[in-house]
Formats: C-alpha cells, structure tokens, sequence
C-alpha cells in the first residue's frame, strides 16, 4: 500500500511540504498541484492512487475540481477543511468525496483515513454476488456496470461497495455502524451522514422514483436494507 502515489491539491506551500515529508518517509510516492486546474492538468499526464484535495483554494475551488475529477474518474479523493459543520460534509460527499477530514487533523488520523481509502472493501466470491437482475434493474459487479430501465449508469467506488455489499444481505436491515465499518473501514463508525448522502445519490440512480425507493430502504433508528421482496402496488 505504501508504494501508492498522492496527490496533494492545497494552495499551501507549508502545507503540501509537510505532507511531502509525511508522506515519503512513509514510503508514498507525493505529487503536488496549487489549485484545482492545476491538480485537473496534472491528473491528463500523471497517474495517482488517492488525492488529497483542499477546500478553500483560488480559482475553481475544491468542490468544483471535486466534482469535475468525479466526471472521470473512481480515484479516491480526501478533502482537508478549516469548515466542519455537516452541511458541508455533505456538500462535499454530494461533490463525489470519499472521506473528509477536518483542519488541524492529527497525522495518525489522517494516515488511517489514507489507508482505508486506498484499500478497498475485501470482496469474496463466496460470500458477494456477481450479479443482480430484476424487471427493471441489472447489476453487474464483476464489471462494475449497472442497467437502470435500459439505461446504462456509472457508480462511484463507495456506491459500487456499499451497494454490493447490501446486495449481498438482501431483505435484511443492516445498521449504519456495520455499512460503515465494512465500506469505508474499522475506524468508521459515526459518520451516519456518509452513508446518508451515499444513498441518496444510489437512489437517484438506481431508482426510478428516488422519492419513493423500492430498492434501497430506509429502515428508522437501525439502518438500511436492499429489497427484493416488493409489495404490490
């Protein structure tokens, strides 16, 4: 794992040297860019493995480059952030992030979330499905592609775990901690409004009717469960 490349998006030179340090001692491989065009540019002709992309950045900001690096690509993406009230984790989870981690951040915690970002939910044939198919829904996880009444949709790594992993235990209720644990990592836990705004944008997805969703269901005070089992109308 620690072979990986990092980029980091910060308009900090203290910042991005203190990572650069950090980070190389650690064995990770560290490319830099200052704004949010320059981390886009640098992405078209370098490879990376995660990025760390800081929200309060001149030009396009960090929502917007979030946003436009999820037009392309699955990379994980960690945004650092002065802001830390829940309207703006959402905002930025909405933008298409992984994770968010609050300023000042304490080193260990960031090299956690790090790692937990960069390994990816452990699948098991034996125990998660290829497939799934109804009237109107066809999944394919081996591919990592998804039919929504004929049409073709594209999920984002956290989407693709946490909707493959509800899959796997259909028509049961599975609690936030549990989805949390197993999709983002053992340090996660509390961080219900990931999964919230994760859901969502399945929903919207996934669902024909977003509003009223037939597939992924909330279930009040537990967590949530896929069904298969649906009422007549």
């Amino acid at each position: 794992m620690n072979n990986a490349t990092v980029l980091v998006v910060d308009d900090e030179p203290q910042l991005r040297r203190a990572m650069r340090a950090t980070l190389t001692d650690l064995g990770y491989s560290v490319i830099e860019a200052k704004t949010g065009e320059e981390a886009l540019a640098m992405l078209r002709r370098e490879s990376a493995d995660l990025i760390l992309l800081d929200l309060n950045m001149p030009g396009i900001g960090g929502l917007e480059t979030c946003r436009a690096i999820r037009e392309s690509s699955d990379l994980p993406i960690i945004v650092l952030s002065v802001r830390n009230t829940e309207r703006d984790k959402v905002e930025a989870l909405d933008a298409g992030a992984d994770d968010y981690v609050t300023k000042p951040y304490g080193i260990q915690e960031l090299l956690a979330r790090i790692r937990a970002a960069i390994r990816r939910m452990p699948a098991s044939a034996d125990s998660l499905p290829e497939t799934f198919s109804s009237d109107d829904l066809q999944i394919d996880f081996a591919t990592r592609r998804a039919t929504v009444a004929g049409k073709s949709i594209r999920l984002t790594p956290k989407e693709y775990d946490l909707l493959r992993f509800l899959v796997s235990h259909p028509d049961k209720p599975i609690p936030h901690r549990k989805l949390l644990q197993t999709v983002w990592g053992p340090d996660y836990g509390d961080e219900v409004e990931y999964l919230r705004v994760t859901i969502n944008q399945l929903r919207k997805k996934i669902e024909t009717e977003p509003s009223k969703p037939k597939y992924l269901l909330t279930e009040p005070w537990v967590g949530y469960r896929f069904a298969t089992k649906h009422q007549p109308e």
